[in-house]
């Protein structure tokens, strides 16, 4: 069997690999000249004029994104090596907020919120109070529970020092708009789902280096695979006995000596909008019915942007290689990480503003200017 996976993302190379593990023929489309999607490596060129490699965002992983990891082990990447792991940590500059120990849950988060830095007896209590609610009733909650409502309870300082950027990093939503359940769900399978399941996982080498690429030089290794690069898929073209075509600027994507590729299956690991367009071509094909409301709802998918700032200056560096910082409508970021103690390329740092809203050079001047007030450097550009 033959198959077309139309992306070269994360998700793209994971579901080449599943299908190259299947027994199955594949040849991956991607329309960008290198392969990570929206994790990737970007050259750059520092202030300085110095050369950097840096992300397309800001990434990191937790300890329970056992999938991601087993990909990794299977593609011949150490984690060990190219991930940092550390406990749990929402520290900010000032050394107040939250930093779990190294131990199994629930000791691990008993622990951590007892010994949480600046937060009072009340707000320990709270936050004690409404998480053992939460696990009693098995994490669940009315379907249109915003994260705010479910968190009603806590205080305002537990809203704006844990569950705010918790819920806006891992959801990138803000908090009153947030699924109650679905940030429930991802409690129960980092905080509660095992030993190390919280663990922050800080990428050491550049987000391509990490899985994308490996993912390549795995899929060629096995001799019949195929992953083409620059190729954007404009449109299926569907074939006799349920086969397909992939057509795209130039014609028949994967062509050659005049003899075009018939696929048997096509996997879409594109965005939605993407894989709308490509989906909407189908309407009206025999036997298709249901591709004209299958493409209306995946291109009425909405996403929120997440910004990343990277700013350099010689000798800068955080006292940890992840802070959280005191985010508002002028202080834009949430976190901030630095690369000197992750890859390397020292004094450069990482901000990153989750569900970001505004022209990009006023965002950057925003950012430079919390650096300024939180961290205590103004030499950053």
């Amino acid at each position: 069997m033959k198959v077309a996976v139309i992306g070269a993302g994360w998700a793209g190379m994971a579901a080449a690999i599943a299908h190259a593990q299947a027994g199955r023929e594949v040849t991956v489309f991607e329309a960008a000249r290198t392969v990570g999607g929206r994790a990737r490596a970007v050259p750059a060129t520092l202030p300085g004029g110095e050369a950097a490699t840096l992300d397309n965002g800001q990434h990191i992983l937790i300890g329970a994104y056992a999938e991601s990891l087993r990909l990794m082990r299977l593609v011949g990447v150490d984690a060990s090596t190219v991930l940092l792991r550390l406990p749990l940590t929402l520290q900010f500059p000032d050394g107040q907020g939250l930093q779990l120990p190294d131990l199994p849950p629930p000791l691990d988060a008993l622990l951590g919120i007892v010994r949480a830095k600046g937060w009072s007896l009340r707000d320990k209590l709270a936050l004690l109070r409404t998480a053992t609610a939460w696990q009693l009733k098995g994490f669940r909650c009315p379907p249109a529970t915003s994260v705010s409502d479910l968190c009603a309870p806590l205080t305002p300082r537990l809203m704006a020092e844990f569950i705010d950027p918790l819920c806006v990093s891992a959801l990138n939503t803000p908090a009153h708009q947030a699924s109650g359940q679905v940030f429930l769900r991802v409690l129960q399978d980092s905080l509660f789902s095992g030993r190390g399941g919280s663990n922050l996982l800080l990428p050491r080498v550049d987000l391509g280096a990490l899985l994308p690429e490996p993912a390549v030089r795995w899929l060629k290794a096995q001799g019949r695979h195929q992953v083409l690069t620059g190729q954007r898929a404009l449109r299926l073209q569907p074939q006799p006995g349920g086969r397909w075509q992939v057509n795209g600027a130039a014609g028949l994507l994967g062509a050659a000596d005049d003899a075009p590729d018939v696929f048997d299956h096509v996997t879409l690991a594109c965005p939605s909008w993407e894989a709308s367009r490509l989906v909407g071509g189908l309407a009206g094909e025999a036997g298709l019915a249901s591709a004209g409301p299958w493409s209306a709802l995946a291109g009425a998918l909405r996403f929120e942007a997440i910004t990343t700032v990277y700013a350099h200056a010689p000798g800068a560096r955080l006292p940890q290689p992840m802070l959280a910082l005191r985010s508002t409508p002028h202080s834009p970021a949430q976190f901030v990480f630095d690369r000197g103690q992750l890859d390397g390329q020292h004094g450069l740092l990482a901000f990153v503003v989750s569900a970001s809203d505004g022209e990009r050079s006023h965002i950057e001047q925003q950012v430079l200017q919390q650096a300024a007030a939180q961290l205590g450097i103004s030499a950053l550009q």
